[in-house]
């Protein structure tokens, strides 16, 4: 699985790819047909379901990261 760093951002990353952010939180999805399962963290299950063009905020250390559900198979994850 490759791996990116919050230095990375902002970045689009597919299903065998994740976030790592400057405290440790991760950032990751599964494709669910057209919608995509976002996990935050170590959570077994889907923090939120994103549809494409929808978007969910994630707050570490004080910053904000929006994590962007695209047409195609990936999610954009940039910092606020």
């Amino acid at each position: 699985m490759s791996e990116f760093t919050e230095a990375d951002l902002p970045v689009s990353i597919d299903h065998e790819q994740m976030v790592t952010l400057g405290d440790g939180t991760t950032i990751r999805f599964e494709t669910n047909g057209e919608a995509k399962d976002l996990y935050v963290g170590d959570a077994f299950t889907p923090t939120i379901q994103l549809f494409p063009g929808c978007d969910y905020c994630v707050e570490s250390e004080g910053k904000t990261f929006k994590v962007t559900a695209e047409f195609e198979d990936v999610v954009t994850v940039s910092k606020v």
